[in-house]
């Protein structure tokens, strides 16, 4: 049964989530992207890149299965279509742990946790809603509307 491309990672990344063995939960009482932190977001990184990867074994898995023999083309046509948003569901999971990895680099390199266009730190909340974020809100949104109105020129 095909994945719904809608929310590509957000069941991998819940599953990550409760699959973390600490009960620890980043605070903003704390100083920010500290050790415990770090590690927190490193071990949610891994977890959801090793649960994309598991779910894209059994997508290769079905897909070498076989051919499509479906007698009916309205049925075979149906097949097709599913298997196509299939592939470009993982197709877009690729491009994610792309992100992933270059998320866990930025933990490996201290840069992490902090906004790439203003330098300021990326709200906890935010990270633990998208680990992968690489900046604020505010950013986020400013570059939004611009590449909107570069579109629309």
């Amino acid at each position: 049964m095909p994945t719904q491309i809608a929310d590509v990672g957000a069941d991998a990344l819940r599953e990550a989530k409760s699959n973390l063995d600490s009960d620890y939960i980043p605070r903003d009482d704390e100083e920010f992207m500290n050790e415990r932190q770090q590690e927190y977001f490193r071990g949610l990184l891994l977890a959801w890149k090793k649960s994309i990867l598991t779910e894209a074994e059994s997508t290769l898995a079905h897909l070498q299965d076989g051919p499509l023999r479906e007698p009916d083309l309205a049925d075979r046509a149906s097949s097709e279509t599913d298997w196509a948003i299939e592939l470009r569901t993982r197709d877009r999971q690729r491009k994610l742990i792309a992100k992933i990895d270059s998320a866990i680099r930025r933990i490996d390199e201290g840069e992490y946790g902090y906004c790439a266009v203003t330098g300021e730190p990326i709200s906890l909340a935010r990270l633990q809603a998208r680990p992968i974020a690489t900046m604020t809100l505010e950013a986020q949104e400013r570059h939004e509307r611009n590449e909107r109105i570069s579109r629309e020129d």
